[in-house]
């Protein structure tokens, strides 16, 4: 049976599938890597693409569903769509989607054209660059997901067998992609790993300028694209030193219920930077964003550079990571069954 795509909001009480989300109260299927998901376990992935692939593979796990839903939009949200929604189309595209997939959540490139793939849908969701109907971006968020599904599943099969044809989306980021890649591989760009904390401290040349990269439907300054970082290091915590002054986040894959490794568990942000404010001399605030968020982030809001030496300052990262409790356990989820955590 073919399902169809019903917006979040829309599908009631009918029996429906989720992708890629968080299930609702007449969920009675759900393929989905997050930590307040029902997906049975012999077939999660570490992406909710593959998940879909998985469920395909094993017929005792069907369903009699006919619609299928999602509460966002992304590239794995759409790519788990497309897999759930054409289960006879979307085999021929399997690694082409399972890799597009890893490349938009997790940001780690295993080829060129999971990047470009990736760009484009990027593209098409952006107010700035989108050949959408402008009207899509006047919307509300819940009105946008439902439009960008609309408009991008029949798009899709398009996009995959004809990349080159949408090189104006792709060519810029790709381009910056791969020359970050070489600088890592060139070691201009620095990854030191110490992986008993799960930090990888990214040394970033000062002469490199800051470009535009979109991540997550969002627009974000880096000099060094974040895929050449994720795919160089299996750390999910990115210390990036810069220009003086440095920042740190998580990866994508410590809010989920990974599978492929357990990365190590979230501590909150708020008492790191209540620690560097007590000894940072530099005008400005350092923040830190709740662990809820996808890549929460520490950073000095209001300078660039630090008045702290670097090496103090890894050092009280480091002592701050190995000490603090974990406040994020997705393995230990307990909260609301529509998604709010």
């Amino acid at each position: 049976m073919t399902a169809s795509y019903v917006p979040y909001k829309e599908v009631g009480a009918r029996p429906h599938a989720i992708v890629d989300g968080p299930p609702l109260e007449s969920t009675v299927l759900t393929l989905s890597h997050w930590p307040n998901d029902q997906t049975p376990v012999s077939l999660r992935r570490d992406t909710s693409t593959a998940t879909v692939f998985a469920y395909l593979d094993a017929p005792e796990f069907h369903r009699a569903v006919d619609i299928v839903s999602n509460n966002h939009f992304d590239e794995d949200g759409l790519f788990s769509m497309f897999a759930f929604c054409y289960p006879e189309l979307a085999p021929d595209y399997r690694a082409s989607l399972e890799a597009g997939a890893l490349a938009g959540d997790f940001g780690v490139v295993t080829n060129l054209d999971a990047a470009r793939l990736c760009a484009v849908v990027e593209a098409f969701a952006d107010p700035e660059q989108s050949p959408l109907s402008k009207r899509i971006f006047e919307m509300c968020e819940e009105r946008r997901t439902e439009f960008f599904y609309h408009e991008l599943l029949p798009l899709l099969p398009d996009f995959l067998e004809d990349l080159p044809g949408y090189e104006q989306y792709w060519h810029d980021p790709c381009e910056h992609l791969e020359f970050s890649q070489s600088l890592v591989a060139s070691g201009r760009v620095e990854i030191e790993e110490r992986p008993e904390r799960d930090l990888a401290i990214v040394r970033i040349p000062d002469e490199l300028p800051e470009r535009t990269v979109r991540r997550y439907l969002n627009g974000e300054q880096a000099a060094v694209h974040p895929f050449a970082i994720n795919s160089a290091t299996r750390c999910n915590r990115i210390m990036r030193i810069y220009r003086g002054g440095f920042d740190l986040h998580y990866r994508y894959e410590s809010w989920l219920r990974f599978v492929s490794w357990r990365p190590q568990l979230r501590v909150a942000l708020e008492g790191l930077a209540e620690r560097l404010n007590a000894v940072e001399d530099a005008p400005g605030t350092w923040r830190g964003e709740d662990v809820n968020e996808v890549i929460p982030r520490l950073w000095l809001d209001g300078s660039r550079r630090s008045s702290l030496a670097e090496e103090r300052a890894v050092a009280l990262v480091e002592d701050y990571l190995a000490t603090a409790p974990a406040a994020w356990d997705p393995y230990d989820w307990h909260g609301n069954r529509d998604g709010d955590a």
